[in-house]
């Protein structure tokens, strides 16, 4: 048996809708920041860097939306 057993148990997903803030503003939650940082990492020019990020949201529940949802 291992030493550290992990079991997903999140079910919510979070959208990060892009286009996200160029940078962070004062009053910003840390969400709000969070968000920023993750719509910067989706418009790197460098692949490694997308793909990365990509694959982490992946594991947390995070898209991307371009689309406004009602």
């Amino acid at each position: 048996m291992p030493a550290i057993e992990y079991q997903k148990v999140m079910s919510e997903v979070v959208y990060i809708n892009l286009p996200g803030p160029e940078e962070p503003e004062p009053g910003m939650s840390g969400p709000e920041t969070l968000h920023g940082f993750l719509a910067e990492f989706h418009r790197s020019k460098h692949e490694e860097v997308r793909a990365f990020t990509n694959e982490v949201c992946l594991k947390w529940n995070v898209h991307y939306r371009t689309e406004k949802q009602d």
